[in-house]
């Protein structure tokens, strides 16, 4: 890998687009609020409140789907549950149905069966053994997360906070570091999946 592809030592990586690529070390903040069993919304921020994605999903869908939008208001990636079973995910580009060609598979491991652990398949690499990324979460109380890229961590993900009320639901706080040279849509967007398809442990854990 040549010193183009690296940056400090982190592969670079460009999913989304290179204008979500990160030149620098940036802390974001994830907050998803849940409605219910309805609606889910998630934004993400930086330490100054400024708001670079937005995503938004409901339940009351066969399958599960969210849209994920940048700061305009585009959509710009679709995270859409292959099975009913929650154990398959697809992430498309844009506002994108099932039948699109997705830009990764991403799915509950079966060398990890009982962790939270999800392994993500570029396309074409479904059927082999290695995947190109993995989201490993610890089960510690903290419920802390990282992304790998084969023994590298490009992302750090930490859980702030959980709160509860009647009238504003679910709401959860979490803080991602992304390294630079990194793709912070693609990171957000697998950092969604995890949330949603291990979500219904965490209601049991938490």
């Amino acid at each position: 890998m040549t010193a183009s592809q690296m940056a400090y030592g982190v592969p670079m990586i460009s999913f989304a687009g290179d204008g979500f690529r990160v030149p620098n070390s940036v802390e974001f903040i994830l907050d998803k609020k849940q409605h219910g069993f309805s609606d889910v919304h998630y934004e993400v921020s930086d330490v100054n409140k400024i708001i670079f994605l937005q995503a938004d999903g409901s339940y009351m869908t066969h399958y599960r789907k969210i849209v994920m939008r940048n700061s305009a208001g585009f959509p710009i990636l679709t995270i859409r549950e292959k099975a009913i079973t929650g154990q398959k995910w697809l992430v498309l580009g844009g506002e994108s149905s099932e039948r699109s060609q997705p830009l990764c598979t991403v799915q509950r491991s079966c060398f990890a069966p009982m962790k939270t652990r999800l392994d993500v398949f570029l396309p074409g690499k479904i059927d082999e053994d290695i995947s190109e990324f993995q989201v490993v979460g610890s089960n510690h109380p903290s419920q802390s997360y990282r992304v790998y890229k084969g023994d590298t961590i490009t992302v750090q993900v930490n859980h702030n906070s959980t709160r509860r009320s009647f009238c504003q639901g679910r709401k959860e706080n979490f803080g991602v570091k992304v390294r630079s040279g990194v793709d912070y849509a693609f990171i957000l967007a697998l950092i969604i999946t995890v949330l949603e398809c291990f979500s219904e442990f965490r209601s049991l854990s938490s």
